[in-house]
């Protein structure tokens, strides 16, 4: 059995869950309620908080700061969670809040990488091996799925959905649901189209890339309104796992869909509710 190597200088309370060969370096601070798994590495001065649970071989750089209390002002104290995948590298600086609302988790997937200067605010979900350049922030409630990228100084605003296989440029603003295996960017932003290289990269397929295509060009790149958009893909789309995932995205969408307008215009009423609700809770 491999025994844990831990600096003098660390402080880790009594409490905290340890597995095999984990390293805390000099004046790390681990909390008691944290859990680290066989063979994480906590580096210099970063600091664990909270009822977080770190997975195996994960990598906490210097001055991170994961688990500490959600700055949503409707925290009143209750348990939450943060729960970080395997073999992640989490660079310097990255702040990850805990959640908000009894019972309720961060989620951070296997194999990911949040380089330094990110943000992951209270109740996010990000899935497997995505990527957060430098500087990229995450409001609450944004779900982030898998293979994702997120470009450097990108903010993405509370509850919006970034889809699987997804490339947001850095510096973008981004407000709405961007669909996924598409890639764009700006302010505002603008859909290019579908990012073909992380496609064929992650081994899709001639056929399953045509297919996408196509069920893009309904949905971006003709006079149909959504609904018909999704309806005609239905029809004239040649059925795989990719396009249905992107017809569920789509009719699932809350804050519609990032650059296309007949997905907006519902949005402003929406956005009318959600800022009558919190004006309600101040009062």
């Amino acid at each position: 059995m491999q025994m844990s190597n831990i600096h003098p200088t660390a402080i880790v309370e009594s409490g905290a869950k340890l597995g095999k060969n984990v390293t805390i370096e000099a004046y790390a601070v681990v909390k008691g309620s944290v859990t680290l798994e066989d063979n994480v590495v906590i580096k210099s001065f970063a600091y664990i908080d909270g009822y977080t649970t770190i997975g195996e071989g994960t990598v906490i750089w210097p001055s991170a700061s994961i688990g500490t209390k959600t700055q949503d002002l409707k925290f009143q104290g209750e348990k939450t969670y943060v729960n970080i995948g395997k073999n992640c590298e989490i660079r310097e600086f990255v702040t990850i809040n805990s959640s908000c609302q009894e019972g309720s988790v961060v989620k951070v997937g296997d194999r990911c990488l949040i380089m330094a200067y990110c943000h992951v605010a209270h109740n996010c979900e990000i899935g497997n091996q995505v990527i957060m350049a430098n500087g990229a922030m995450l409001a609450g409630h944004v779900v982030v799925e898998d293979y994702a990228i997120i470009g450097g100084m990108t903010p993405i605003h509370q509850f919006c959905r970034i889809g699987r296989n997804a490339m947001v440029g850095g510096l973008s603003r981004v407000s709405h649901d961007v669909p996924p295996y598409t890639i764009g960017a700006g302010s505002p932003y603008k859909v290019g189209g579908l990012n073909l290289i992380g496609l064929k990269r992650r081994g899709f397929s001639l056929e399953e890339r045509k297919a996408i295509h196509l069920a893009f060009k309904l949905t971006y790149r003709s006079d149909l309104s959504l609904v018909d958009a999704l309806e005609a893909i239905q029809k004239q789309v040649p059925m795989n796992e990719h396009v249905s995932h992107w017809l569920s995205f789509c009719r699932l969408s809350k804050r519609g869909l990032i650059g296309l307008h007949n997905s907006e215009v519902s949005l402003q009423e929406e956005e009318i509710d959600e800022l009558e609700e919190v004006l309600k809770e101040k009062v």
